[in-house]
């Protein structure tokens, strides 16, 4: 089991891990995405584990079901866990992310996840993740 600095959740049952330094909105993001029906997997640190072949994720048992809502505090809203992970988004700068970039993917553990890049606070982030999700599954398609 490896244990990452970031934050995840599930939309629909599939897991979408969030990372980037310290402040720069996966707290933010989460709440968007959970506002919108997501669900809470890990705020701040999440735990990944291979299950079948595939990376699960979950919340380390300390901060289970909490998340830091800035300007209110921390908050137990409640967590999903061992949600299979299907897309990593690491968040930059708006600056520092191309407006058509190559497809990007990682390989942890012997699987490969995709990556995409956002500005955590754009207000159309929620929405390029679900994008993402519908490109994966087959709902919508990118052009080369």
């Amino acid at each position: 089991m490896t244990q990452l600095h970031a934050t995840a959740v599930a939309l629909d049952g599939i897991g979408v891990l969030i990372r980037g330094p310290s402040g720069s909105g996966k707290s933010d993001l989460a709440l968007r995405l959970i506002d919108d029906g997501a669900d809470l997997i890990a705020d701040d640190r999440v735990e990944l584990d291979t299950v079948d072949g595939k990376l699960h994720l979950t919340a380390p048992v300390t901060i289970r079901g909490l998340i830091e809502v800035r300007g209110i505090g921390l908050v137990n809203i409640g967590a999903v866990q061992d949600v299979p992970l299907a897309l990593i988004v690491e968040l930059k700068p708006r600056d520092k992310t191309e407006r058509l970039p190559e497809v990007k993917e990682e390989l942890i553990d012997g699987i490969t996840i995709p990556v995409i890049d956002i500005d955590a606070f754009e207000i159309s982030a929620p929405a390029k993740i679900k994008m993402a999700l519908h490109i994966q599954d087959g709902k919508a398609s990118l052009i080369e």
